[in-house]
Formats: structure tokens, sequence, C-alpha cells
């Protein structure tokens, strides 16, 4: 589906704003040249720990400068995974600390990817989240009781998508279940993880709805304070 009914569709299904996040040196200018071509797109910049060993000191000044530029809203995706291990760990961790860093230095939010890493993403969010100022958020989350207990002590937010409809996500559930509604934020992570009743196709920002009002299932909350809450949780973070 063509960029421009994607926009047009979710703003149809209440969709006010977009990230679109960054997640290797070579979409840094796409997703920048996207935000700046649609006034209610916003972006990150940041190296996932898939593509950590293709970090460089060109890659980082990079997301260091764009810190500045008034739609570029939290560095990420940034963070380790130990299930694919593209990347070798010592390497992910490296990248990973660089970018606090730079997020630290420079007052933004961070995006954070964490998949079987829950120890070690505990070990260095509680070395570095006081020193950062905006925290940020471990998004998709699908991490244990441990990690999002911490997380949350520490003032970051979680992110949940298309997982929670997911059959055989009860952990997951149980996670969103545990998390405060002010500390929850709602994703696509398009165009992967469509939620039910929609799986199997890409997955877009239209289908934020059904995230919505899974987490209200979940919480046994009205959809309309899900809804107000979560928005106003991402306005805040992102200081959009």
């Amino acid at each position: 589906m063509p960029l421009e009914e994607i926009i047009q569709q979710a703003t149809d299904n209440g969709v006010e704003k977009f990230i679109t996040i960054a997640v290797e040196p070579d979409n840094f200018d796409r997703v920048k040249e996207l935000a700046e071509a649609h006034k209610n797109v916003f972006y990150s910049q940041g190296i996932h720990p898939h593509d950590a060993k293709l970090s460089s000191p060109e890659a980082l000044a990079i997301i260091r400068k764009r810190t500045s530029e008034k739609k570029m809203v939290a560095v990420g995706e940034i963070g380790l995974d130990y299930h694919y291990d593209n990347s070798p760990r010592d390497k992910q961790r490296e990248v990973f600390k660089e970018q606090l860093e730079i997020a630290i230095d420079t007052n933004k939010p961070v995006i954070i990817h964490s998949r079987d890493a829950d120890d070690d993403t505990i070990e260095i969010l509680t070395q570095y989240a006081p020193k950062l100022s905006r925290k940020g958020v471990i998004h998709s989350f699908t991490s244990g009781p441990g990690l999002a207990k911490k997380a949350i002590e520490l003032g970051f937010y979680l992110g949940f998508n298309g997982i929670i409809t997911f059959k055989n996500a009860d952990a997951v559930r149980d996670i969103v279940k545990l998390c405060p509604i002010d500390r929850l934020l709602l994703e696509t992570d398009s165009p992967f993880l469509t939620p039910v009743p929609h799986r199997g196709k890409e997955n877009a920002p239209f289908h934020l709805p059904h995230i919505l009002e899974k987490v209200a299932e979940i919480k046994s909350l009205p959809t309309n304070e899900v809804e107000k809450t979560c928005y106003q949780n991402s306005m805040n973070l992102f200081n959009l």
C-alpha cells in the first residue's frame, strides 16, 4: 500500500502522529526524509543490535548531530538481541552503551530492543538510567517480569503491539497486567507483528486501535481511558 494511503487510513482511524524508526546506518537518511515530507511524522536515529557490527564513528556522529533537529525525537532502536546474535554480544553491548551516552548528552529518550538479554539489559540500564533525563521505552516488550519491573522502577515505559493479541502470548499479556497504565505505550512495529484479526497481512499504523482495544480488555479499563492515557504517555516521552 502506498505510504500516503497508509497515513490517510491511519489518520481516519484516529492516529494523529507517527514515529518512523531507524535501525541501521543505511536507513538513517530514509526515515529523516519521510519525516520531513509529512508534518505528522517524526523519526529516530539508532543502530539496532542486529546491526551493531555496522557501527562506526561516522554513524554515531550522525546520530549525535541529528539530535538537534526538531523532528528527531529519540535515539533508537538500540539495545541487545541474544536470540539471533546477528552481531557479537560484546559489540552489541559496546554500541548500546555508546548510544545511551549520546542520549544522555543530548537529552533525548531512547527506544530499546531487548530479546533474550534480560540480565545484561537490566545491568546496563541500572548503570545508565540515572543519567538519562528523558528515559525511554522498552519497545515490543516480550521479556520477563524482572526486566519489566526494573524498567518501570527506573522510569521507563513498556511498549506493546500486536503480540498481545496472539493466542500463545499469555506471558506478554501478564506483563500488560502488571504495567501501570501511566507507564504503557501502544505501538504497531509496522510492518511486522500484525495483530489479530489481520495476522498474515503486512502491518500498518492503522491497526493501532486493535492494540488499544486489547490493552483495555486485559486491564479491564474503559477504552477511552486507555486511549487518553497512552496518548499522553507518548506525547510526554517523545515531547511531541
